[in-house]
């Protein structure tokens, strides 16, 4: 999944199309991954489908459905931060699940908070109605090549 949204990392010129950061990478096709960008903010999207429910009882979003969500979100903030050669691959990837993600669309933000010559650092906060309530967050390290 990485390697292909690396594969579509966008030029310098085309820096700002966020359609062409998703391009190539059919899991976030599959999950519907939508992507805003407002200034150098981008916000992602994750509108609900039914087969993104894990639990059909509550019912409430798969874990994996938002630990991708989330990595997603990571890949295109840190492409749109810098463009690279090749895929930063990631070393650990760290995710809290803190509510359930109920039936209804998901937005996720990413913050890089520092990219170095070998390792980048970026956060991501996942959230359905206010931002200040969170529904996960993630934790990645990503090595550059």
């Amino acid at each position: 999944m990485i390697d292909k949204l690396a594969a579509a990392l966008p030029t310098t010129q085309a820096k700002r199309d966020t359609t062409a950061l998703l391009k190539g990478v059919p899991f976030a096709a599959f999950l519907g991954v939508r992507l805003e960008l407002a200034g150098d903010e981008l916000t992602a999207h994750l509108p609900f489908a039914p087969h993104l429910i894990g639990n059909p009882m509550i019912p409430a979003l798969h874990g994996g459905v938002i630990g991708a969500f989330m990595e997603i979100t990571a890949m295109a903030q840190l492409a749109l931060h810098k463009n690279f050669e090749q895929a930063p691959k990631p070393i650990d990837v760290t995710v809290q699940y803190l509510r359930s993600g109920r039936a209804e669309e998901t937005y996720a933000r990413a913050i890089v908070n520092r990219v170095g010559r070998t390792v980048a650092n970026v956060e991501v906060t996942a959230w359905q109605d206010q931002i200040a309530h969170p529904i996960a967050t993630l934790q990645a390290h990503f090595l550059l090549a």
